[in-house]
């Protein structure tokens, strides 16, 4: 395996230098890893290409720590490589730049949209509406954007209406809200009976002041909330249409992901329903270079939100819709088209990494394209692709390769180089194992910072959440595993059955099962591990885990606590019954236990942990975020009140402001210290030799 102490320019050699490279000499070694550096690093986002091919605009989140809060800017690159430069427009704010085929830049400044016709040294505002703008797409023709805004739906496409009530609604003394049905509370946030609706804003020589409603009488969001964004919504070529992607709300919303596609002309007027026929989630349309087929993403089972993105292509003029790759087991996160019509290219989740593929519209063949790491945000550059990748060896930066894939990637930023190569970060591998049902599991383990042959260190033993979702080969701000490396510690983290990227039957394989595969999977993981890699302490083990993580660590508390001295649980259920009455998106509950809690009450309580604490013995810090509507505060109270009640050594970290992830800075660095704390009270980091 490598020494990854610098930014790996290749991803192919990345691949091949996994093979077992010796470790650094001693004196050749960096300084630890350690959360400051997490918290500091600059990251790179969202890149744009422009119309020429020639020139990337990206974001760039800086953090100002006396202040407690990220600093976004725009800059460029040039895909024939250079040194990536600010834009001055960054310095009055700027964000979310796109390009229009013409080469002008837009962006949101202020929540307005702004146009720089200069790549970024100067700008002039477009609109100037009496509400905020959430996203926009500029129309091919460049004489109109499409926008979205959050409005009240009783207003009518009334902006003024919008925000007088808002202001209203401020200025009131009484502050009880009522409500009519769910959701009334989503994410992080109380429902106030606002919509995302889209509207074509006309682009003329004065800052627009009006817009056109799309979505008139629409009971539903676009973007969807809360993570929604302009890729699900398109403007045809001829920039006469807009497909939109929706969720008619009604009394179901809150149980039901039937997202369908609707058409409505640029003009305005009535949205027509092009997937009445499919009752799951379809979403992410694209228009072909031509305009006559749109590709777009869908489910094929309602209810359930991990199901696989399958690939279809509409007819537009017919509306006959076929599937393509058909027979690939692997869900596309994103998809865009060739400039000549004939290869849609998509990322996706594959065997403990992401990668980016090219698929052949005719035949359906897919060719991946990369090889180890994460494959973020892509876009079409001249002749090739220009894609943001992270992994375990460091965090975002952009590259481009031919668009066949034929020639190593080049790397175009090299933000956050002067930090880390001072950095040694620890070696990793992957390895695999026969787990539940004799089926095969993969994991990573990463050795410790200033690893020793001969040597063996605690392990911080990470469980991903979802928990359809996968720690593998990426660069997280929350869950880091080269954190713990830095600190000393070995990490483990075995993609049990439920994980993505090793094909839906293996994602399936989960629910109503979250307390009995994935838990063999981890107990095979852990025995393996144990045998393959005598550098792991066995008798300095803790288990951590967040979310469906944080579950499985309350599950082990009561079921598998004899390996470990300690365990994290990050806003973890704690009673599944109750978290089927409690979580506000109650899709996910009723798909994973099979019905309602009164429809299937026994698989409700089949892995409940709640009815296992009698059990529990090992001691366990609890984190609990109140502004986490997912797996609320009583799930996190009740934990530790459990524990305190049986009294087991157990510490509570509350986040007052914080949601299912701890997003701030100065908390984020707290979370991290406090459980590097808890595992080093008891699986103190240090390496001892082996017996």
């Amino acid at each position: 395996m490598t020494r990854l102490t610098r930014p790996v320019v290749s991803l192919i050699a990345l691949s091949a230098a996994l093979a077992a490279t010796p470790a650094l000499a001693q004196d050749d070694q960096g300084r630890a890893f350690t959360v400051d550096d997490l918290a500091r690093l600059e990251r790179v986002s969202d890149p744009q290409v422009s119309p020429d091919g020639r020139t990337v605009t990206y974001g760039l989140r800086q953090t100002d720590w006396e202040n407690n809060r990220g600093v976004s800017s725009l800059w460029s690159v040039s895909t024939g490589g250079g040194e990536p430069q600010r834009l001055a427009i960054s310095d009055q704010g700027a964000g979310n730049a796109r390009w229009a085929s013409d080469g002008r830049l837009f962006f949101l400044r202020g929540g307005q949209v702004w146009v720089s016709p200069d790549q970024g040294a100067t700008a002039t505002q477009v609109t100037a509406l009496p509400l905020d703008v959430g996203s926009f797409r500029i129309a091919p023709n460049g004489g109109s954007l499409v926008v979205s805004m959050d409005v009240y739906p009783a207003c009518q496409g009334d902006l003024t209406c919008t925000a007088a009530e808002v202001t209203n609604r401020e200025n009131r003394v009484e502050t009880g809200q009522v409500y009519d049905r769910t959701f009334v509370r989503h994410w992080d946030t109380w429902e106030d009976g606002r919509r995302n609706h889209l509207f074509r804003v006309d682009i003329g020589t004065a800052p627009a002041s009006t817009a056109t409603p799309l979505m008139t009488d629409f009971d539903g969001d676009t973007p969807s909330q809360p993570f929604g964004d302009e890729g699900e919504y398109a403007i045809s070529p001829d920039s006469g249409t807009v497909i939109f992607s929706s969720r008619l709300a009604g009394q179901s919303e809150s149980w039901s992901t039937n997202f369908d596609l609707y058409q409505v002309p640029m003009a305005g007027g009535a949205a027509v329903n092009l997937t009445d026929a499919n009752d799951a989630w379809d979403t992410g349309p694209v228009y072909s270079p031509d305009g006559r087929t749109l590709a777009y993403r869908a489910m094929s089972r309602p209810g359930f939100e991990a199901d696989r993105w399958r690939i279809m292509l509409r007819d537009v003029v017919t509306g006959a819709t076929r599937e393509i790759a058909a027979d690939w087991d692997r869900s596309a996160d994103s998809l865009a088209w060739s400039p000549d019509g004939r290869t849609l290219y998509a990322s996706a989740g594959d065997t403990g990494t992401t990668r980016l593929f090219s698929i052949d519209v005719r035949s359906g063949r897919v060719t991946p394209l990369t090889t180890g790491g994460h494959v973020g945000a892509f876009g079409l550059a001249d002749g090739g692709i220009v894609y943001a990748r992270d992994g375990l060896d460091g965090p975002v930066n952009l590259f481009y390769r031919s668009a066949r894939g034929r020639d190593l990637p080049r790397q175009l930023t090299n933000h956050n180089a002067a930090v880390m190569a001072q950095i040694e970060l620890g070696d990793y591998e992957q390895f695999s194992f026969p787990g539940w049902n004799g089926e095969t599991v993969h994991g990573y383990v990463v050795r410790p910072h200033g690893y020793q042959e001969g040597m063996e260190y605690p392990v911080a033993f990470l469980i991903h959440g979802g928990p359809q979702g996968s720690f593998g080969d990426g660069w997280s701000y929350r869950w880091n595993p080269q954190t713990y490396a830095g600190q000393g510690y070995a990490v483990v983290m075995i993609d049990f059955h439920g994980s993505t990227g090793y094909g839906q039957a293996f994602t399936d394989a989960i629910s109503q099962h979250w307390g009995d595969r994935p838990l063999e999977d981890l107990q095979k993981g852990w025995d393996y591990v144990l045998a393959n890699y005598d550098f792991l302490d066995e008798d300095r083990a803790c288990a951590l885990g967040a979310s469906y993580g944080g579950y499985m660590v309350n599950w082990i508390a009561g079921n598998w606590n004899q390996p470990w001295q300690c365990l994290v649980n990050h806003d973890g259920v704690f009673d599944t019954r109750a978290m089927g009455f409690e979580t506000e998106e109650l899709w996910f509950t009723e798909w994973e236990n099979g019905g309602t809690p009164w429809e299937n009450p026994e698989a409700y309580e089949r892995f409940n942990p709640a009815n296992h604490v009698q059990n529990w013995r090992v001691p366990m810090l609890v984190v609990q975020g109140d502004l986490d509507f997912r797996i609320p505060t009583a799930q996190g109270l009740a934990t530790f009140n459990a524990l305190q009640r049986r009294g087991i050594p157990s510490r509570l970290l509350f986040f007052p402001n914080e949601n299912h992830w701890v997003l701030r800075a100065h908390n984020s660095v707290q979370w991290h210290r406090t459980v590097q704390d808890w595992l080093a009270r008891y699986a103190p980091p240090g390496a001892e030799p082996i017996d």
